[in-house]
């Protein structure tokens, strides 16, 4: 979601400010007219862009999930099955660490808004979910084959949890500047990973 380099459209400049607005101050407290001032069209100019807030909210959290799936998958398919699995590996933390520093307020927006979404966005962001935790067992397992597949399983989503707890780390001074944030969550990650698989 963060690896384009041309710049937004309005919609995505919308969605970007509408993320950052529902993290700070939550999905109800925040107005249509707030989001318009922030991207400089008024209020009801939104809605040539979207049907309203809820709108904005499936399409902030059902895109994230997407999103990471298909990062997932692209890393996966340049593996090409000829790329040893520790490297792979690699690449996935890599990729959900981009994510966990550029996107946090989607994370905070995850755990505390997911239950807004009408069941079929829920569920749509659910299955989403699976597929991308699933893609990452398989990974886990082939650097790891005596690890179960529930073991693995576990493992993947305590490092997603690790990874995602950036945006709890907000005081200034608190985080040592992203490259060096980035190294140490990729030690953490391939550190759990490596006691998840040890015997």
């Amino acid at each position: 979601m963060t690896t384009r380099t041309d710049a937004p459209t309005r919609r995505e400049q919308i969605l970007k400010e509408a993320a950052r607005l529902f993290a700070e101050r939550g999905f109800h407290g925040v107005g249509v007219d707030e989001i318009g001032a922030a991207v400089g069209i008024s209020g009801p100019g939104l809605y040539r862009h979207f049907a309203g807030k809820d709108a904005m909210l499936a399409e902030l959290l059902v895109g994230i999930s997407g999103s990471l799936l298909t990062g997932a998958k692209r890393r996966l398919a340049e593996a090409d099955g000829t790329t040893a699995p520790e490297a792979v590996l690699d690449s996935l933390i890599e990729g959900h660490i981009d994510f966990a520093l550029d996107d946090r307020p989607l994370i905070t927006l995850h755990d505390r808004e997911l239950d807004r979404l009408r069941d079929t966005d829920r569920k749509l962001v659910r299955q989403l979910q699976r597929q991308y935790v699933e893609l990452w067992v398989g990974v886990v397992r082939e650097l790891y084959p005596e690890l179960a597949e529930p073991a693995a399983r576990s493992a993947v989503h305590s490092v997603f949890g690790l990874l995602n707890s950036t945006p709890h780390l907000t005081r200034p001074g608190s985080l040592p500047g992203r490259a060096g944030t980035a190294e140490l969550l990729h030690r953490m990650a391939r550190g759990a990973f490596a006691a998840a698989g040890s015997r």
